[in-house]
């Protein structure tokens, strides 16, 4: 059967989070004999309950007239309305509910089919058409982009820039590496990042719109992770908040981390007008619509005190872990790493007696039961480096490490 089915999905690769739970089930009855039951470091995911005022919110939405009936793929007015809400109380950006604003069932699910309007199917390398994506970068975007027929461009985020790259210098890195730069159809960005934790300024922003606009690129910004933040001086931005970036950007949004809704499936993509007509149409054929009660009981967490303080209460408990992961990290050996100041993730260097983090992953597991996720997964820049997920309950730290140097996992032995 499967030489029917097309060459891009012949040629993907599953999801490296699905991979890695796959091989935590195979072990699990080994590592619970000796004491060494599965911990997991890898999922970018909340553990907490969503906040009780958006469950209590749905409970009640569910006993509503019609509430139960077809939505539309749009969003109700009334989410579409709180999204231009929240917008503009957390950036100070104005936008049409009607016309910048449209719903998501995730914004995983909003990206995958917005790249996939973008890009025009072709089998010749030299006629496919690139999208710009983040490397180190979230897993799923070069799938995303191989499944539609396109090519995923790596744009390198290192150190040396302050993972802010100079688009000009990347555009000539391109070329020389025989690629069109007329095949160019957008630049993703994905500030705070996944799986860095790094941010950029508003400054950046403005370069990167500025770029676009000379090369008449469409720019993508996944700003999932923008309410998870250590320092209200550094509130991440949107970048709508760069003069004319509506011309040029359009903008996603996620309940799921900020209010740890990641199973309902919510989201929201804003900006310019065009593309967001273009993008409603592929969706109006292919879904109906989010269930009209999570749509309401989100509507009324959105732009509430209640979901204010969860936000507020949730980042002190990352901050919390951050510190004592940094700690125990620092008491086996690891030193010099970035201390993010947004997200819940540490990206960290493997020792160097290791040829490969998928190497000392597999070997955390196999000895520790311990779960991480080696940077390979998230592109070719993240060789040589281990994503850790710092959302597992504080009482599980210590004994993370306390099984790190029973097992000798320091990082110079």
């Amino acid at each position: 059967m499967q030489e029917l089915f097309n060459n891009y999905v012949q040629n993907m690769e599953t999801y490296i989070m699905f991979r890695i739970k796959e091989a935590v089930a195979r072990l699990t009855p080994e590592l619970q004999a000796k004491g060494r039951a599965p911990i997991s470091l890898s999922m970018g995911a909340p553990t907490q309950a969503p906040p009780k005022e958006v469950i209590k919110a749905l409970q009640s939405a569910l006993e509503e007239n019609g509430i139960h009936t077809y939505s539309t793929s749009k969003g109700e007015k009334f989410f579409r309305e709180a999204c231009a809400k929240r917008m503009k109380t957390r950036f100070g950006v104005d936008l049409n509910p009607d016309t910048e604003i449209h719903s998501l069932i995730g914004s995983k699910e909003g990206l995958a089919n917005f790249i996939r309007i973008l890009i025009n199917p072709a089998i010749k390398r030299e006629d496919k058409e690139i999208i710009m994506l983040p490397d180190p970068g979230y897993a799923s975007y070069k799938e995303m982009v191989k499944v539609s027929g396109g090519i995923a461009y790596s744009v390198p985020l290192t150190a040396d820039d302050k993972y802010m790259p100079d688009m000009e210098k990347v555009l000539k890195q391109l070329e020389q590496d025989g690629l069109n730069p007329q095949k160019i159809k957008a630049l993703l960005i994905n500030y705070p990042n996944n799986p860095l934790g790094a941010t950029a300024t508003l400054d950046y922003f403005k370069s990167v719109v500025e770029f676009c606009k000379k090369h008449n690129i469409l720019l993508i910004s996944d700003a999932a992770y923008t309410d998870m933040y250590f320092k209200p001086e550094l509130k991440p931005a949107s970048i709508f908040q760069v003069e004319g970036a509506k011309d040029i950007a359009v903008e996603f949004y996620s309940f799921s981390k900020p209010y740890a809704m990641t199973g309902w499936r919510l989201g929201w993509i804003c900006g310019n007008p065009e593309a967001i007509q273009m993008f409603g149409k592929l969706k109006s054929s292919l879904d109906s619509g989010i269930f009209k009660a999570l749509q309401k009981s989100a509507s009324e967490i959105l732009n509430s005190q209640a979901g204010e303080k969860y936000i507020e209460q949730a980042n002190l408990i990352f901050k919390k872990n951050q510190t004592m992961f940094v700690a125990g990290l620092t008491e086996l050996g690891w030193k010099g790493f970035n201390i993010p100041d947004a997200t819940f993730y540490l990206w960290l260097p493997i020792p160097p007696r290791y040829k490969s983090a998928i190497e000392f992953a597999d070997e955390l597991l196999q000895k520790s039961g311990i779960v991480v996720v080696p940077g390979d997964g998230f592109g070719e820049y993240g060789k040589g480096f281990f994503r850790v997920s710092i959302v597992c309950p504080a009482e599980q730290i210590p004994e993370i490490f306390r099984r790190m140097k029973e097992d000798g996992f320091y990082f110079e032995k």
